[in-house]
């Protein structure tokens, strides 16, 4: 059912949650950003562009509270949750956007500061923010982990292979975090896109926007607005429902390598 019929209801059920999203300047996470505080709720946002993220704030009609944030840095990021303001403190739902490819590149031929790049930032800064976060939840007995994946979680595509792997590893997680969590209120949520047109392949392609803008050519892709409202929807399920994942997909979609382009 689509959420927009449902408005009143998102906000009984949302409204004045405390929402965490990571790499909230931009792309989804800012798309999430703007969904949420529709529902109501109040935002706790981070991102390593800290100007974006006062900008976005500003703009965003709900409590806010922002904070510059590498989540590949562990040490960072846990003093960053640990030093969260008392009225910040319990997070009811934590939104692990934080996330990116570089290159498109063979495994024998790829840059290698590329890889270390993706497995820090996909991998290793989810499990950081969630290793700060989940304890919270699970004392709390609430809470709510919404994690990005992606179609690569589900498929690997030609020179994408360490993107990929990355990927198939939050979804791992995912399930993981589903396990250990299950004998407590605290929900898990992948969220998993294929094509959206963000910054993702201008960061992907190292800043060649005229490359970046051919992926996206051709068919309409999904747009950050998409996958945010989805994002809201798992969140305002009753609390006996769990929506462990979704795959979302442009209609001209229908694998990684299969778009319907004109």
């Amino acid at each position: 059912m689509n959420y927009r019929l449902r408005k009143g209801t998102l906000m009984n059920l949302i409204q004045d949650k405390i929402v965490l999203i990571t790499g909230a300047s931009a792309g989804i996470g800012e798309a999430c950003a703007r969904k949420f505080a529709e529902a109501g709720a109040k935002l706790l946002l981070c991102a390593r562009r800290l100007d974006r993220l006062e900008k976005l704030a500003a703009a965003l009609k709900t409590e806010c509270h922002y904070f510059k944030l590498d989540v590949r840095e562990e040490t960072e990021v846990q003093k960053a949750i640990a030093s969260l303001p008392e009225k910040w403190r319990a997070v009811d739902i934590l939104v692990n956007n934080a996330g990116l490819a570089q290159g498109l590149d063979k495994v024998h031929e790829a840059v290698l500061s590329d890889w270390d790049t993706m497995i820090d930032t996909n991998i290793k800064g989810l499990l950081y923010i969630s290793r700060a976060v989940i304890p919270g939840m699970v004392e709390r007995n609430r809470g709510h982990i919404i994690n990005i994946g992606s179609i690569a979680g589900h498929e690997v595509y030609p020179n994408g292979g360490v993107y990929c792997a990355t990927k198939h590893a939050v979804r791992a997680l995912t399930k993981g975090m589903l396990i250990d969590l299950v004998e407590t209120p605290v929900r898990v949520t992948s969220v998993d896109p294929g094509l959206v047109e963000t910054e993702f392949s201008e960061v992907r392609f190292h800043g060649d926007s005229e490359r970046a803008k051919t992926v996206y050519q051709g068919y309409k892709p999904l747009d950050g607005d998409d996958i945010a409202e989805a994002c809201v929807w798992a969140a305002s399920r009753p609390e006996h429902v769990n929506v462990a994942e979704i795959l979302i997909l442009p209609k001209a979609q229908a694998s990684c390598m299969i778009v319907n382009k004109k």
